[in-house]
């Protein structure tokens, strides 16, 4: 069974607040997201599976450990996913990307998929879904099926800056395999499926769109 970890950390919750704040300017908004997703991308690799080696230090032989078992792969939901991206990758190098495309129906509310890339060993992979915002749950819902269905992947966390309980509720409802990371569950979704009280449209506020 899947679990959902909420990520207390003063450091993310102080980073959080910032982006909460409508008068932060799109430069320090996007800095602060991918200051995050690096936060919490440290806390949710904090279980992978290690090995011990032998190396040789300027002084003497020393047993270390290193990364062991699956490699690793980040999808973000784009567009705001990609706003997760970079810090990430600095933090694992050898990770490999792959994209989806979702928009989300103004009418229905429901996923639109238009975009989707892949690594060809997407499958071999411990693959982290990115997304700012777990709203009503449609698009992480669509974007795990797409990764399962289409590509074959088993192993997938979901990690998601902000997060509504109707959001986790679905997504753990569809796919109850899928550990869920976020840094914070708000109280509800209005009646435009916007989280309450949220931070607005994730997206425009990284890109300054609107």
């Amino acid at each position: 069974m899947g679990k959902v970890q909420v990520l207390e950390h003063p450091l993310l919750q102080h980073k959080l607040s910032i982006l909460r704040d409508k008068n932060t300017g799109v430069k320090e908004f996007r800095e602060i997201v991918g200051e995050i997703a690096a936060l919490m991308c440290y806390e949710a690799t904090r279980n992978l599976p290690t090995k011990e080696v032998e190396i040789e230090t300027p002084v003497a032989t020393a047993k270390v450990k290193v990364l062991a078992g699956k490699k690793l792969a980040i999808v973000p939901i784009l567009r705001a996913g990609l706003g997760m991206v970079d810090t990430m990758i600095s933090l694992i190098p050898s990770a490999k990307v792959g994209h989806i495309g979702l928009f989300r129906d103004p009418v229905t509310h429901e996923p639109v998929q238009y975009y989707c890339k892949m690594p060809p060993d997407i499958s071999e992979r411990q693959v982290f879904i990115v997304d700012p915002m777990l709203a009503t749950g449609g698009s992480a819902i669509a974007a795990i099926e797409i990764l399962k269905s289409e590509y074959g992947c088993k192993s997938i966390t979901l990690m998601d800056i902000i997060a509504a309980p109707e959001g986790i509720q679905a997504v753990s409802e569809a796919h109850p395999d899928i550990d869920i990371i976020v840094t914070a569950v708000d109280e509800k979704l209005n009646e435009n499926a916007y989280i309450v009280p949220g931070l607005g449209d994730c997206g425009d506020r990284i890109f300054g769109t609107k």
